[in-house]
């Protein structure tokens, strides 16, 4: 009994460990950039004395990126089916955008403020070198699969390149404006809206817009 618990004491510490660095990564690299951090920089801010902690729990920079990147979207994840779920196989254009909107910002309004996730994100998906992280963990999701495929076949007008450059757009904007609000947040500074909820309201009405307008 004693060893298991050893065991258990162990794995809390060795757990409680791995998300200190997770945090401490996610906050310096949405503020100064992946590339411009060091894993002896990581570790220290996260109160380790070991220099090599990040390297110990996660071996590269790259396998910290990608951990960071699926903690994120695995809880995206949870909230983006939960609303597909409640939207009961809707076709309205709305429903559907609310459904692309609302799991980012609702995950963001969860994790409280100040958040880091909306700025890091920005960073992976404008590297080359990164990009390709950030698209394994999130746009192969099956319930975002289940909304393009949804997106399709409400809007039979236009023609599928302008379906993929609108879902890009999209995308985004999405984030762009999530980037927007969590730095305003987190330096004290004017929101554009008052509460992530307005936020939602705002980008649905937006991104409904954009999907709508006629292909010239």
């Amino acid at each position: 009994m004693r060893n298991m618990a050893g065991r258990t004491v162990r794995a809390e510490k060795v757990e409680a460990t791995r998300e200190a660095i997770l945090t401490a990564a996610e906050q310096l690299f949405a503020e100064h950039g992946v590339h411009a951090v060091s894993n002896r920089q990581i570790g220290v801010a996260a109160g380790q004395g070991n220099t090599a902690a990040v390297n110990y729990h996660f071996g590269t920079k790259t396998e910290l990126v990608r951990a960071i990147a699926r903690k994120h979207a695995e809880q995206i994840e949870e909230i983006r089916s939960r609303l597909i779920g409640h939207s009961q196989g809707s076709i309205e254009l709305r429903d559907l955008v609310s459904c692309l909107v609302r799991p980012v910002t609702e995950h963001l309004e969860t994790l409280g403020s100040p958040t880091w996730y909306a700025r890091f994100n920005a960073q992976l998906l404008a590297d080359p070198a990164l990009y390709q992280i950030a698209a394994d963990e999130a746009f192969v999701s099956p319930s975002l699969q289940r909304l393009v495929t949804g997106l399709k076949s409400c809007l039979p007008g236009l023609p599928p390149a302008v379906i993929t450059n609108r879902g890009i757009m999209a995308r985004h904007l999405i984030i762009q404006m999530c980037v927007e609000r969590e730095r305003a947040l987190a330096d004290g500074t004017p929101l554009s809206w008052p509460t992530w909820h307005d936020m939602t309201v705002g980008l649905t009405d937006a991104i409904v817009g954009l999907w709508a307008a006629p292909a010239t």
